[in-house]
């Protein structure tokens, strides 16, 4: 089927590939790099834009700002591959994908939110979240070096009467768990007895894609309701589904299931033969999904665009 797959997918990453700087280099090259960011801005009634270009790191890296960030970063390389092309998005690619927050990313790039409400709602997102569970209750661990299966049996042997759920499946070997900080603890000191080459726990303020988070997908529901997605104009793989949709009532359904549910980022891109897709291009800050994409499926071709010379390399290979 090597020749069959002339499709194309967008992918979007999420939380952890932020970075201060990201995006200036093409806010300073391009008008309608520079109209995304001012876009942002204004719905957020913040500079938002001057934190992303000027840190400080640790304020970027609070999830309240990461979220809108990394989105902003990202709809900008999508606005600027569509009007240097002279092309529709829909031209551009055959599918999207983001990772958790860049499912949202993903879905402005293919029209169903504009770029302000997607701001909006990653914001608030990002505060749900946050607020969903006290500092210090939750926590995360990355696993490497291990596949699902054993990764779900860890965790329920570590859970012991606590919340430890698989967060993130995110292929290569890597997959990341989510729970209570004591479940967590646990689950990094069993980790060798489960066959983990190594166990890590995450700098992150909150305990992100597990049950703890049902505030956060209660608050996501409430403000989901309040908007109207427009159907997509190429397909989005959902994250929780592993699967592509265009139908904004669904989608808009797996955006709430989406806060508390496994990222199944590993089954999506194992999709992506099926689906006659054999390229992949990143759209946004870092090259974390580009390099995640290449260990799922040999086959795809992965490259990350968050830089003009990156664009016009993409725009000579479409010609």
């Amino acid at each position: 089927m090597g020749d069959m797959r002339t499709g194309r997918a967008f992918v979007f990453p999420g939380q952890g590939s932020q970075a201060v700087g990201m995006g200036k280099d093409l806010a300073d090259a391009y008008p309608v790099a520079r109209a995304v960011f001012q876009e942002v801005d204004d719905a957020l009634g913040e500079p938002l834009s001057a934190l992303i270009w000027e840190g400080p790191e640790d304020r970027l890296t609070l999830t309240a700002n990461a979220q809108p960030a990394l989105m902003a970063v990202s709809l900008a390389v999508a606005q600027v591959l569509v009007s240097e092309s002279g092309k529709g998005f829909a031209d551009l690619c055959d599918y999207v994908a983001g990772h958790s927050l860049g499912e949202y990313s993903a879905l402005a790039a293919a029209g169903t939110f504009d770029v302000a409400t997607t701001a909006r709602l990653l914001r608030l997102r990002g505060e749900a979240m946050q607020k969903a569970v006290p500092v210090g209750v939750g926590a995360m661990a990355a696993l490497i070096g291990v596949e699902l299966e054993a990764a779900q049996a860890l965790a329920e042997a570590a859970a012991e009467g606590e919340i430890c759920d698989v967060a993130n499946d995110n292929g290569g070997g890597q997959v990341v768990l989510s729970g209570h900080a004591g479940a967590i603890d646990r689950a990094v000191a069993l980790a060798p007895q489960h066959g983990v080459k190594r166990a890590l726990k995450l700098t992150v303020s909150a305990p992100f894609h597990c049950a703890l988070m049902a505030p956060a997908a209660d608050a996501m529901a409430e403000a989901l309701a309040t908007v109207d997605p427009r159907p997509p104009v190429v397909p989005v793989i959902a994250n929780v589904s592993a699967t592509p949709s265009s139908d904004p009532d669904v989608i808009r359904r797996q955006l709430v299931e989406q806060v508390t549910g496994r990222v199944r980022w590993r089954e999506s891109v194992a999709s992506y033969g099926s689906l006659g897709i054999g390229s992949v291009a990143e759209l946004g800050a870092g090259k974390v999904l580009s390099g995640l994409v290449r260990r799922i499926d040999k086959e795809l071709t992965a490259a990350s665009i968050n830089g003009p010379a990156d664009v016009d390399a993409f725009l000579a290979m479409i010609g």
